[in-house]
């Protein structure tokens, strides 16, 4: 289903347009840049925000949940944030603009504003189609980010950390990634506020899998409370190739993470890991579509939630098997905690499969914390809020635990602690 056309905009999509008409002077592109966000940005004011009745977009209607653009920027600094890992090697992007020329080593990096200039972007610019509306927004309005090639055979001796620092205003940045053949690494895509000020974030990352190459991929999104953050991430996943999404969502007032994979090379592996933490009045929506294309591939899918307070939050997961991909063997399962009577949070597991000789499954299961274990912890003196709080670190720890740099391991379990100390 196509997005709706509309000849009335929200508020929020005006002060889009109007933001887009203030700034094409000073976005950076060549002629075909230029002529493409013009049609993006058309697109836009013909067909508006997606609303429920788009598919794709039934649980979170961004025509109504997203009611204003904010503009008021603050100070984000001049400096990176520490890394989450003592001695990795850190790219910054700070207030939608590449702080960084260059990073030692063999890895070939350079500001994506290059890319626009002369034109180099154009081919990757696009929306993925007409209900991708946050490759619209972010084609239109993207200033910078990096543009990184990884030459085959390399090997990362620390966690690459790529970072997106921000102070409000309408952020957006893109990162592509090219890994060559035979890599072996840990990169981690990391989303950060360091102000009250509200902001509008759009971020498209495209990573490149080459053939044999073993790479962990994590996004760690902590924006600020009042901030909406339109994430995507396109991967195509080359032959005999082992990838490891994490997905840590643990911040923002209104989130859609998109994740769309293509499996395109015989052999290859995909294990996504999510972890959801969602408090408050917030809406996090993370939507994946994931397409096995050729034969003998496998996935597995284990997405964990914990919800507190009013907060509402959503699971997509298609996976959609080709006629060719025979052998194909994908497994989905998406688990919550409610921790409130007017927590919400909503699952839709899909699978269409053309071929005949697969293994494809799904799950999802809804609970609250199970008294039993509870009732154990209580019984050896433990507070029930203590006792709470230790059941929902380990239900989502559990998750974090599978990547294989203790430090790594170490930093992210503190970042769900933290997390869960001030919500719980």
């Amino acid at each position: 289903m196509n997005m709706q056309t509309t000849s009335r905009l929200t508020a929020a999509e005006s002060a889009l347009v109007e933001a887009f008409n203030e700034k094409l002077g000073e976005l950076p592109g060549n002629g075909a840049v230029t002529a493409l966000r013009d049609r993006l940005l058309d697109d836009l004011k013909k067909q508006g925000f997606p609303t429920r009745r788009i598919e794709a977009w039934h649980y979170t209607d961004l025509k109504n949940l997203l009611r204003n653009v904010p503009v008021q920027a603050g100070d984000a600094g001049s400096e990176a944030l520490a890394p989450l890992v003592e001695g990795s090697p850190v790219l910054s992007v700070i207030q939608g603009k590449a702080a960084n020329k260059a990073l030692a080593g063999d890895l070939q990096v350079s500001p994506y504003s290059e890319k626009l200039i002369d034109g180099s972007a154009a081919a990757g610019l696009d929306a993925l189609g007409n209900d991708d509306a946050v490759g619209r927004i972010n084609g239109s309005f993207v200033r910078d980010g990096y543009a990184i090639e990884v030459p085959d055979g390399t090997e990362l001796e620390k966690p690459l950390e790529i970072q997106f620092i921000h102070a409000g205003g309408d952020i957006h940045a893109r990162l592509p990634v090219a890994f060559g053949a035979n890599v072996k690494g840990v990169a981690i895509e990391r989303h950060q506020s360091v102000t009250d000020n509200a902001a509008l974030v759009s971020h498209v990352s495209e990573i490149t899998v080459g053939q044999g190459t073993e790479l962990t991929w994590i996004i760690l999104q902590q924006q600020g409370a009042e901030d909406t953050h339109l994430g995507q991430i396109r991967v195509d996943l080359g032959a005999n190739a082992r990838l490891k999404l994490f997905v840590i969502n643990a911040g923002g007032k209104l989130v859609r993470q998109e994740l769309n994979i293509k499996v395109t090379g015989e052999g290859a592996d995909l294990t996504l890991r999510g972890i959801n933490l969602l408090g408050g009045d917030t809406h996090t929506d993370v939507t994946m579509v994931l397409g096995h294309n050729v034969p003998h591939t496998s996935s597995t899918e284990v997405i964990r939630n914990v919800v507190f307070d009013r907060a509402k939050g959503v699971f997509q997961g298609m996976i959609r098997v080709a006629p060719d991909a025979q052998k194909t063997d994908a497994k989905m399962a998406c688990n919550t905690l409610l921790m409130s009577d007017d927590a919400e949070f909503s699952v839709k597991p899909e699978l269409e499969i053309f071929a005949d000789d697969v293994q494809c499954g799904h799950g999802a299961t809804v609970a609250d914390i199970d008294d039993n274990h509870l009732y154990y912890l209580m019984a050896r003196g433990i507070p029930e809020n203590k006792a709470r709080a230790m059941l929902v670190n380990a239900f989502v720890a559990e998750i974090v635990e599978e990547l294989e740099d203790e430090a790594l391991v170490e930093a992210l379990e503190g970042v769900i602690s933290a997390w869960l100390e001030k919500h719980a």
